[in-house]
């Protein structure tokens, strides 16, 4: 160590230091060398929002057409149905979206992804049982590669603008989710409020005007989401994955790999209730709760308020998240909001109160910012916990989180609202519970590890 009094000793440091900074920036140069195309911190950042919007555009039309299926498609429970179809198939798909994404490379399935969409919305407009079930099984397909693709890209950005503006990763990641899952819970607010300008008639039994008119809104606004997702920079996003396949057995070991990772196995609770409080939202309470106090033309207002409270929640909370600790703090917070709702649901909400038509609008704004919490902090935590498989992390998040939602809308024509209600308030104390009981187990590795 240099003497600070002694000329010759500071000179000396000074020529290390420079060196030593020479050398690390050609390091950097390197680092940056493998990246598909040669970035700067700058572009990183605006993929993300490239990215963010893109989804904007693509989930403004999906959302609101998700959450209309249910009413506008009731004949023969055709809507209902079909989403059921859509989830299981999103299910079952989720298993092998890894390797899908990891041949393709993020960006192409992000592209690719953008069609099952598309497709979906166009069977909207002529539905039948012919038009809307392999529209459905195909949107299965097409969500598992654009999700897992969504998850490794973001990620992959995150983790390279840390690295090159030297930033903490756990700090880039949570603010990089929180842009995006902000951006992405407002499609509810921008999707609804088009939906309830367009749609005429809406009480229950009687037809529908302007539906057309909506769904081909919903067409253009989706092609402009897919021609935008073009304009997004390759990354080299398999460069943290330790497993790569060239065997069947390989390809069964990527797979299975994660479903036997003890933090996986504990974090596999939350990401069924994750699906299970999405699809609770988007057909029993808009069935059960708002319409019957607003009407179905109610349905889109409530869920545009929904909307609105996960987006805020989202940018907020994700510049809170610095790891685990931060993380857990925030889930148990969206926990303890939702399971109010619930519990209010089941022993004291009623439509003959003075109040009763504004109860859902306040219950739908509450139970968005559960779901923004839940949006943020679960994508954080893969992002953070698996970065030597992080395609096969996220896509063991669609696998639990489309299951679970599969679940409900096969339960829904079959079960009581209170039972559900129920089974909802068991399951998120299970899966809090089991996340907490990670956050307690690896906090202290993971932050020696970072």
């Amino acid at each position: 160590m240099g003497d600070a009094s002694n000329p010759d000793s500071v000179a000396m440091d000074s020529v290390t230091a420079s060196s030593q900074e020479q050398e690390e920036a050609l390091l950097l140069s390197i680092d940056q060398s493998h990246e598909t195309p040669l970035q700067s911190p700058r572009n990183h950042a605006n993929d993300v929002h490239i990215l963010s919007f893109a989804f904007l555009l693509i989930f403004l039309a999906y959302g609101a057409a998700q959450n209309l299926e249910s009413t506008v498609n009731n004949e023969e429970d055709l809507g209902t149905t079909s989403m059921g179809i859509l989830y299981l198939s999103f299910t079952i798909f989720s298993l092998v979206a890894s390797p899908v994404v990891q041949k393709l490379g993020s960006k192409n399935s992000l592209v690719l992804g953008t069609t099952g969409y598309w497709l979906f919305i166009a069977a909207n407009l002529i539905p039948s049982w012919y038009t809307m079930v392999p529209a459905s099984v195909y949107l299965g397909f097409s969500a598992s590669i654009i999700w897992v693709g969504q998850g490794t890209y973001l990620t992959a950005s995150a983790r390279s603008h840390a690295r090159q503006c030297s930033l903490h990763e756990g700090t880039v990641i949570g603010k990089f989710n929180g842009e995006f899952w902000g951006m992405f819970a407002s499609t509810q607010v921008i999707g609804n409020l088009i939906s309830l300008a367009l749609l005429r008639n809406g009480k229950e039994g009687t037809d529908f005007t302007g539906k057309t008119l909506l769904f081909v809104v919903f067409l253009g606004s989706m092609t402009l989401g897919t021609i935008l997702m073009c304009f997004l920079g390759k990354k080299d996003t398999t460069g943290g994955s330790s497993i790569k396949y060239t065997s069947f057995g390989d390809l069964m070991k990527l797979i299975v790999s994660p479903m036997i990772d003890k933090r996986m196995l504990l974090l596999i609770p939350l990401l069924a209730y994750s699906g299970l409080q999405q699809a609770f939202v988007w057909d029993e309470f808009t069935k059960d709760v708002v319409t019957p106090a607003l009407g179905i033309s109610g349905v889109g207002g409530s869920m545009a308020i929904y909307g609105a409270c996960d987006a805020i929640c989202s940018l907020v909370v994700g510049r809170f998240t610095f790891g685990l600790n931060s993380i857990s703090l925030i889930v148990s917070g969206g926990a303890f909001l939702q399971i109010l709702v619930l519990l209010w649901l089941l022993l004291r909400y009623s439509l003959t109160e003075v109040l009763g038509v504004v109860y859902p609008l306040l219950m739908a704004a509450i139970w968005g910012v559960g779901n923004g919490v839940f949006n943020t902090q679960l994508n954080a935590t893969l992002g953070m916990l698996f970065r030597e498989n992080t395609e096969a992390a996220f896509a063991q998040l669609k696998v639990w989180q489309s299951g679970a939602t599969a679940v409900i809308f096969f339960l829904s024509p079959f079960v009581t609202f209170h039972a559900i209600s129920v089974l909802m308030i068991v399951a998120l104390c299970i899966s809090v519970a089991s996340f907490l009981f990670l956050s307690v187990k690896v906090e202290k590795a993971f932050a020696y590890a970072l």
